[in-house]
């Protein structure tokens, strides 16, 4: 029997880190920014960003076998992927939530065991803090953070911008905008919306920043918000894009419940995550995110698209339904 049950997926899951890794350091030091430009010899890369001998070929040679970069006669190149999801100079860029997990996230998941026995929140809020208090106090934290809230939403605000009938629509307001992408990409590819992105205060130039830097400023506006005290923006589609797993359950009501209070009679209620599959078993990228927010949060978690169609129902939303949108992530949409 133990001849023809391999080891090698346990081995691989157990020792992921490895790789995982020796990715994050190569965002941290700018390797496919480096390479974007032209390939490169070891020589060269080991100068440029200061690599000792020791470890350097073998660095980029593990990147190699990772498909992450490629070597063709003694020159190092990025590999299609890499090149364009990789590359700070790109306006594809996803790094930033990678950023986010070398510096933070990494550390953080080391103590996943003591997050499981006792329930609690394994980073900042040791030391008396809390997530949001801690990034928001600090400009280049909370920079950092929200361009990785925009690399880890990027695909979906396209399929987002795609698949919704937004002819249908003249407005919308995105809560939690962040650094604005969903924003940006909307006004982008639907030239007839005007658009809302709500953030607290303290986001406002980091957002205008990147809505300037797309030429959407015109459209795309910047509203302050704390949700927890103020109603919400009206438009005709509210959105909550990685929000409503940040918060316990009764939070979750609350805002559901606040949409259902701004939107006008026939509006749409849009919110997307990374759903866990109703049957909790096929979207692990979905589950382990849950098990991020314990480690992030308080009270968040995600959950399945029954889950949240259901709180929808209970709000007063009508037609609540679910459709995926790219990878790991789907919305609900919900009507008033």
């Amino acid at each position: 029997m133990s001849q023809q049950i391999s080891p090698d997926a346990i081995m691989q899951l157990g020792l992921g880190f490895w790789g995982s890794r020796t990715l994050l350091s190569a965002v941290e030091i700018g390797l496919f920014t480096e390479l974007a430009k032209r390939p490169r010899t070891l020589h060269d890369l080991q100068h440029r960003l200061e690599l000792h001998e020791r470890s350097a070929r073998d660095f980029l040679d593990a990147l190699v076998a990772l498909g992450m970069l490629r070597r063709d006669r003694g020159l190092y190149a990025n590999s299609p992927a890499a090149d364009l999801y990789l590359d700070r100079a790109k306006p594809t860029y996803v790094g930033g939530i990678l950023e986010m997990a070398g510096g933070r996230l990494f550390r953080s998941w080391a103590d996943l065991t003591q997050a499981l026995r006792t329930g609690r929140p394994q980073n900042e809020s040791q030391k008396g803090g809390d997530l949001f208090g801690t990034l928001y106090a600090d400009p280049h934290r909370l920079e950092q953070f929200l361009s990785a809230m925009t690399g880890i939403s990027l695909g979906a605000a396209h399929a987002i911008a795609r698949k919704f009938p937004w002819d249908r629509c003249k407005s919308f307001v995105d809560i939690g905008t962040a650094q604005g992408g969903l924003s940006v990409a909307l006004a982008e590819a639907h030239p007839h919306l005007k658009g809302i992105g709500a953030d607290l205060p303290v986001v406002r130039p980091i957002f205008e920043k990147y809505a300037a830097a797309h030429n959407v400023s015109d459209r795309v506006k910047f509203a302050p918000l704390d949700f927890f005290r103020e109603p919400l923006p009206r438009a005709d589609v509210i959105i909550m894009g990685h929000i409503l797993h940040d918060w316990d359950l009764p939070t979750k009501k609350m805002l559901i419940a606040k949409a259902f209070e701004s939107l006008p009679a026939g509006g749409t209620f849009l919110v997307f995550e990374a759903l866990i599959d109703d049957q909790r078993q096929a979207n692990a990228f979905g589950l382990l995110m849950s098990l991020n927010m314990l480690i992030e949060t308080p009270g968040g978690f995600d959950y399945t698209g029954a889950d949240c169609i259901g709180w929808l129902h209970e709000a007063g939303f009508k037609n609540a339904h679910v459709e995926h949108l790219v990878g790991p992530d789907s919305m609900v949409l919900a009507t008033k």
